[in-house]
């Protein structure tokens, strides 16, 4: 009877990787404000170099952004089939699916209630408890500017973009298994991947032995396809920031600084105080060699402002530092990748309140726990939607009650300052996925690092 494991191929440890992209992202943020100023002078446009520079930067980053995305649909296809066709059982499997669901539930709940806890705690939007006057005067500018047209496009996507819980089951069974891979419709993808290998667990005699071995070799195989791009990340990380930094305006960010700070200390209480504690007292490890072990995907995630970019490297990040078992970690981080968008939840919060109180609109008590379960719901409902978090603020507005006008100007104002605090919360969107992981693996009996 041949083993259940197949050898791996050797694969370099992650210690000292970052450093290049670390100093890449610091480059990358001078960079970008250096060339701000060009792209937003006093008086008359910028200077036509800068568009070529921008042209060049985002040239790079995309291609960077298609290789890693090239390789997401087949390991995790891989990385599930070959974690769950090892097992010599499937007993406790279904517990550990039933767990996860429940923890990726909790944790959005707990970060919605910190973003509606510190938005009303600051209330950026108000000034001597008044809407403030001068954002109240961008946002009308909004209308007007180039964001106008973009937020008109995602309302369009956002027309009967609310998924129900049954929606959302729906989407998870494919009717064509090739076209949801094509799609790179990963809630599709993981529920075949679950399925097939369980089917391979239960056929008579066991799993058959070449199917297991193939997906045990694609699975290295795309390991070592991942390396590879991976050697281009510190290039890509410096021309991803470089533009993202770039084209906010200075006047605007001044106006935005109590929002920004707003989410941004929302956003940090969710990864430095709640995280922790439960690395802490729920998984019994320390969060300082969490941070450690995640510290590459971290980097990864703020430079992207992707999650499923981000995927292989937090799946090697998870596996070969913090030591969580293929079996856990193939199961727990795709779908976290897909379902578990804490960040994402807590800023669609922070958003659709701090726009009320600009535009003085009184939302009760029970009005914003509204806003606290649509976050939650939707968050999962339109995850397969591009703009997704632009799509499930409006969601949440239209049931609100906020006007149509009130709506664009609101998403025309924060969409200037959208890109650098999209990295910041696909930060913690990602480092909600590796907590739930150990926190399962813990659960489950394994000795974690």
């Amino acid at each position: 009877m041949a083993s259940t494991e197949t050898p791996k191929p050797s694969k370099t440890s992650g210690h000292g990787h970052h450093w290049p992209i670390v100093i890449a992202l610091v480059l990358g943020l001078l960079a970008g404000i250096i060339l701000q100023f060009f792209m937003h002078p006093a008086e008359g446009p910028p200077p036509e170099w800068t568009n070529t520079v921008l042209d060049i930067c985002r040239f790079i980053s995309d291609l960077f952004l298609r290789a890693l995305k090239m390789v997401i649909v087949p390991l995790v296809v891989a990385s599930i089939i070959s974690g769950i066709a090892g097992l010599k059982s499937l007993d406790g499997f279904a517990r550990m699916g039933l767990k996860t669901w429940a923890y990726y539930a909790l944790s959005s709940l707990v970060a919605v209630c910190v973003g509606l806890g510190m938005v009303n705690l600051i209330q950026p939007g108000l000034v001597n408890g008044q809407p403030n006057p001068t954002l109240r005067a961008a946002m009308d500018s909004a209308l007007k500017s180039d964001n106008a047209a973009i937020v008109g496009d995602v309302m369009k996507r956002a027309e009967g973009g609310t998924s129900s819980l049954l929606d959302i089951i729906l989407r998870m069974v494919p009717t064509n298994v090739i076209e949801a891979c094509a799609n790179g419709d990963l809630l599709a993808i993981i529920f075949f991947s679950i399925l097939f290998a369980v089917a391979m667990v239960l056929v008579p005699g066991g799993p058959p032995t070449v199917l297991r071995d193939l997906f045990n070799q694609l699975a290295d195989v795309m390991t070592l396809i991942t390396t590879w791009v991976m050697k281009f990340t510190p290039l890509a990380v410096f021309c991803l920031v470089i533009p993202a930094i770039a084209e906010v305006g200075i006047g605007i960010i001044q106006n935005l600084i109590p929002y920004v700070l707003t989410v941004v200390a929302a956003l940090a209480c969710s990864m430095f105080v709640v995280m922790p504690l439960v690395l802490k007292f729920v998984a019994g490890i320390s969060p300082l060699s969490h941070f450690r072990n995640l510290r590459e995907s971290l980097l990864m995630s703020f430079s992207t402002a992707s999650s499923t970019a981000t995927l292989p490297v937090t799946l090697r990040c998870i596996q070969e530092e913090s030591k969580v078992s293929e079996r856990v970690s193939s199961f727990v981080i795709p779908l976290g990748a897909t379902v578990n968008m804490d960040g994402t939840a807590l800023y669609e919060c922070v958003v659709v309140v701090f726009a009320a109180q600009v535009l003085g609109v009184d939302l009760s008590l029970s009005q914003q726990f509204i806003v606290v379960l649509l976050a939650l719901v939707s968050s999962i409902g339109v995850a397969g939607i591009p703009a997704a978090s632009l799509v499930a603020i409006i969601i949440i507005m239209q049931n609100a009650g906020f006007s149509e006008d009130m709506i664009k100007a609101s998403l025309g104002l924060v969409l200037t300052i959208d890109r650098p605090l999209d990295m910041a919360r696909t930060s913690v969107n990602v480092f909600s996925d590796s907590v739930a992981a150990v926190v399962i693996a813990r659960s489950e009996g394994e000795t974690l690092e």
